[in-house]
């Protein structure tokens, strides 16, 4: 009988069994859903408007970077070698393409129409992410092949730490009853909450792609030190601009820069109508974790539960049957 090394043994007990490199279970599914803007009022969310824009916000923040997460998994998609991680990240793609053009319908079928200027924001956030963070570091090209993976992992491990914030955000769109205790809009409620589901289904694609192609724990700590206060930021930033042309905001004078709007969004938030920061940072705590796993944030249920619900999917659903 052979006797295998203790070196061997040792080593086994160590690395553990191998890692799959896909955390998701079972396969994403791409809804193509569609919205009907014409009777969803500017205070979706009735008496709180400065809730309804700081949500609304939300509709000029996503589409440009969720189309940039699907230029960046393009890319990155050559380098996959894990069969089910590889159909992870093209059913990611095809569902964050319509998250972006579900959020571009309400910009233009939604707020254009009800006279709001949008242009002038989107632009910057598509500054962010064709120029900043696009496929140029610092206005050089990159000649060498490390130097562009390593660009690319650096990005995906951004996405990664968007994603997580994502998730968290989703979840608290399922969980917030408060919305439909006062009212709010349905069809803007079911573009919330169906994308936010399928944030949560998806929610282990980006960090299990950036580490099967590199990512390591400590860049992804210092990464979300830049992404979240980034987020945090534009969202704010977005929210003040849309509110500049509230009439009801003008004495405010809605800036990022003012300390008004950021304890405004607290008082909000006891409402129940927005999320509070200190509660958004506390959820963000779990992603600096060595032991950080995506599967245990959201539950998988509950948005599948609302997916099989959503009026929009099911309406997708029978167009596709």
């Amino acid at each position: 009988m052979a006797v295998t090394p203790i070196t061997a043994l040792l080593g086994k007990v160590i690395s553990g069994a191998p890692k799959r490199a896909s955390g998701t279970s079972g396969r994403l599914i791409p809804r193509k859903v569609r919205f009907d803007w014409t009777d969803t009022p500017v205070d979706w969310i009735p008496g709180h408007p400065f809730a309804s824009h700081f949500i609304n916000e939300i509709n000029l923040l996503l589409p440009a970077g969720e189309f940039w997460f699907c230029r960046l998994y393009n890319e990155a998609l050559p380098l996959v070698t894990d069969d089910k991680l590889r159909d992870d990240v093209q059913m990611f793609i095809r569902q964050e393409a319509m998250h972006a053009r579900a959020h571009s319908s309400a910009i233009a079928e939604y707020l254009n129409r009800r006279g709001f200027e949008t242009e002038s924001n989107t632009r910057q956030e598509d500054w962010l992410f064709e120029h900043l963070l696009g496929d140029t570091f610092a206005g050089r090209e990159l000649r060498s092949d490390w130097a562009k993976k390593q660009w690319l992992v650096f990005r995906l491990g951004v996405i990664a730490a968007i994603e997580h914030m994502t998730c968290v955000l989703g979840q608290y769109a399922l969980d917030n009853k408060g919305w439909d205790q006062v009212g709010a809009d349905p069809v803007l409620l079911d573009l919330l909450r169906w994308h936010g589901a399928e944030e949560i289904e998806h929610r282990s694609v980006a960090f299990d792609l950036y580490r099967h192609l590199g990512g390591t724990y400590t860049s992804r700590y210092y990464l979300s030190l830049i992404a979240m206060p980034a987020i945090f930021g534009l969202w704010a930033h977005g929210a003040a601009h849309l509110m500049k042309q509230d009439p009801r905001f003008e004495a405010k004078r809605p800036s990022v820069f003012r300390p008004w709007i950021w304890l405004e969004w607290q008082r909000q938030s006891k409402t129940g109508m927005l999320p509070s920061l200190p509660s958004l940072l506390r959820k963000q705590l779990p992603f600096f974790s060595p032991w950080y796993d995506p599967v245990k944030e959201g539950s998988t249920e509950e948005a599948l539960a609302y997916l099989d619900a959503s009026p929009a999917a099911a309406m997708a659903l029978r167009s596709a049957a």
